[in-house]
């Protein structure tokens, strides 16, 4: 084998996480030009590692190479979530099918303490905190899913999903709706009724999309309204 390829391998995956965070946390936001002479310095690294990272990032749909023009962090479009979100909703609907499947009493019992987080946060108007513990109770059902192709496809979207700056917890009441859509996901597995879990997580999904949907909309309407009177 040779050692210096590993290395060179090695150093291109750690350049695209590092500017994988850097996407995800906005620091990098939507639409931003990547300086890749600067980058290349900044990382005290050559341009060729640099590009073969973008690369990869690009296969995950985070960054757009434009011919002649350069590496652009993705912007998503109101259609890009309305494409996104059915297929999340279908593929995590599955998710909770075979789950509910799949789930002994020890795994429901960990669904339950997750969903009692949700319930403490909610309690507490935390939406932060509940959407951390939100995001915890869906890898937990897709971990007891065991379906590698599912989980493989959903962390692809939801690395996308990732780069709108905006979660559906903004919306005013969204966080009480939640908290009942979760209770409802419950409620699938404790009956161990998987077509049940699956619907309701599916409904769950696309009532997040509906959430950001009314955000966006309230957000171009108070826009219009600076603009007006700006004029």
């Amino acid at each position: 084998m040779n050692p210096a390829r590993i290395a060179q391998t090695a150093l291109y995956q750690e350049v695209a996480e590092r500017l994988r965070q850097r996407i995800f946390s906005h620091e990098l936001p939507p639409g931003t030009w990547i300086d890749e002479q600067a980058l290349a310095i900044d990382y005290g690294i050559s341009r060729t590692p640099l590009r073969e990272a973008l690369k990869v990032l690009a296969s995950e749909g985070l960054v757009t190479l434009k011919p002649r023009r350069g590496c652009y962090v993705t912007e998503i479009s109101e259609r890009d979530l309305d494409e996104i979100f059915p297929l999340m909703a279908m593929l995590e609907g599955r998710c909770a099918y075979e789950a509910a499947q799949k789930a002994k009493a020890d795994d429901l019992a960990r669904l339950e303490g997750l969903h009692a987080l949700l319930e403490k946060h909610a309690a507490a108007g935390d939406k932060e905190r509940f959407f951390e513990a939100n995001q915890e109770f869906h890898r937990a059902v897709q971990e007891l899913a065991d379906n590698r192709w599912l989980l493989q496809v959903i962390q692809d979207l939801r690395k996308v999903l990732k780069l709108t700056r905006l979660h559906s917890l903004s919306l005013e009441g969204r966080l009480q709706q939640s908290l009942d859509e979760h209770r409802a996901i419950m409620a699938g597995f404790k009956a161990r009724d998987a077509a049940r879990a699956e619907k309701a997580m599916h409904d769950h999904l696309l009532s997040g999309r509906e959430a950001l949907a009314r955000i966006y909309a309230k957000e171009a309407a108070d826009g219009a309204k600076s603009s007006a009177k700006a004029a």
